[in-house]
């Protein structure tokens, strides 16, 4: 699957336009994290569990962000973005989309 942020793709020609894919995950920090996480920002620095929490669940949003797209007949998506949101105090949403194309080298 090639995943860009573009709105186009340099040598290849777009085929057909499928839509608009989705992979969504939420996580929930443990009690642990949220106890240490909150320490270290009276001190500052870098919130390492966090940060690993983010990553892992941007990678787990773009895992079905291409389940979803393959799915659709999609070999390449455009347009390639992540949201995110709080839900509540202790979850986080994490969204990858973009556009699923069909598209053939040139």
């Amino acid at each position: 699957m090639i995943i860009v942020t573009t709105n186009e793709l340099p040598g290849y020609e777009i085929e057909e336009v499928l839509g608009e894919a989705f992979g969504l995950t939420v996580r929930s920090r443990n009690i642990g994290s949220q106890i240490g996480a909150s320490l270290k920002s009276l001190a500052g620095g870098e919130l390492k569990g966090m940060t690993k929490m983010l990553a892992e669940g941007r990678e787990h949003a773009t895992e079905r962000l291409v389940e979803e797209a393959e799915s659709k007949g999609a070999n390449a998506i455009l347009a390639f973005r992540f949201d995110t949101s709080e839900l509540g105090t202790t979850w986080t949403e994490i969204c990858a989309y973009g556009t699923a194309v069909k598209a053939r080298k040139l």
